[in-house]
């Protein structure tokens, strides 16, 4: 298995020489130089999101809805409210919108993993989110990593959209470079180790180790961090750029927090004003204010695959809340039934 591993990236290394392409040379000169300054890896836990194996589009798996969210459940609700939809908006034949309305009783009733509609595969999906890190904190934005052509602070502006939707999960595409070959090859192997993790925990991952034995990168992400006692913890959702985090950062000193903590004249006074230290400085990944020190990191992902598809939530994964009914009753002639 490890010398297919090493083919693979000879065979990335061999099409980076074949392109002749500088910026690919410079962007795994990027990737070598963080693997240097940033040895170690910091796991932020998992990551879920939908996928569809539709065979109308091919024979692969791709995802549907980013894989950002941190509980399985949020992923059940998007996949109901998408169907929900579809019998709604999209046909009015009382077949198709029958069959549609099963799936959701279901997603309204239990917590599946799976269901299938009209010969479509519809999967909730598992990803595990890392960062590198060495002994001062995480990794923050790389030279070579993507901005949005436009610059913009308003966060009611577009935002760059998630890279996530419609990527063919593949793990036999050898893309990315020999660092990202090989960084996969050490992915292969990567289970939940320490007393820190529980018990089920650690055993569920060395489980998911041989039933999804090959890993699939997915898009790069960028987070904002805050300085805890214990360590750097996530304060905002990922973003596709690090200007999106920066700007998300950006909105919470001067409006979110402000607004949701009810701060007084004095504390909107003084985090107005690391915000705009923070954005004259425009490329910044370090804001600090009233004691407290936020970061922009760099968040990669992986997903695992297995004989059948995507890997689903593990038994140990944690839910706040269960399954319920979202929308009104919509009958197979398409009548809403707004129920009291």
């Amino acid at each position: 298995m490890a010398h297919d591993w090493q083919q693979q990236i000879h065979a990335l290394h061999e099409e980076l020489v074949r392109r002749d392409d500088p910026a690919a040379w410079v962007r795994e000169a990027d990737a070598m130089d963080a693997a240097l300054r940033y040895p170690g890896v910091a796991l932020r836990g998992p990551v879920f999101g939908v996928a569809v194996r539709d065979p109308a589009v091919g024979p692969r798996w791709r995802v549907r809805t980013p894989v950002v969210n941190g509980m399985p459940q949020m992923c059940r609700d998007s996949l109901n409210s998408h169907l929900w939809f579809r019998a709604k908006d999209d046909t009015d034949d009382p077949g198709v919108r029958r069959e549609l309305l099963a799936a959701v009783d279901v997603l309204d009733r239990e917590p599946v993993n799976e269901v299938e509609v009209c010969g479509v595969r519809y999967r909730i999906v598992r990803g595990d989110e890392f960062t590198r890190c060495d002994e001062e904190g995480l990794e923050p934005p790389r030279p070579t990593d993507p901005e949005p052509a436009e610059r913009t602070w308003n966060l009611r502006d577009d935002h760059t959209p998630s890279p996530d939707p419609d990527l063919v999960l593949d793990p036999g595409r050898a893309d990315g470079g020999p660092m990202a070959g090989a960084l996969r090859a050490w992915l292969r192997d990567f289970a939940y180790r320490g007393a820190r993790f529980p018990a089920e925990v650690r055993g569920d991952s060395e489980r998911a180790v041989d039933s999804h034995p090959e890993v699939v990168l997915l898009p790069t992400c960028f987070g904002v961090v805050e300085r805890q006692r214990g360590g750097w913890e996530p304060a905002l959702a990922l973003q596709s750029t690090p200007h999106d985090a920066r700007r998300v950062l950006h909105d919470a000193l001067t409006e979110t927090w402000p607004m949701l903590y009810r701060f007084d004249d004095a504390q909107k006074a003084e985090y107005a004003r690391a915000a705009e230290e923070f954005r004259a400085r425009e490329r910044a990944d370090e804001a600090r204010t009233a004691g407290r020190v936020f970061r922009i990191c760099r968040v990669e992902r992986v997903l695992r695959m297995g004989p059948d598809g995507p890997e689903t939530p593990r038994p140990s994964d944690v839910d706040e809340y269960g399954p319920m009914k979202i929308h009104p009753t919509l009958l197979p002639d398409g009548t809403l039934v707004h129920d009291e």
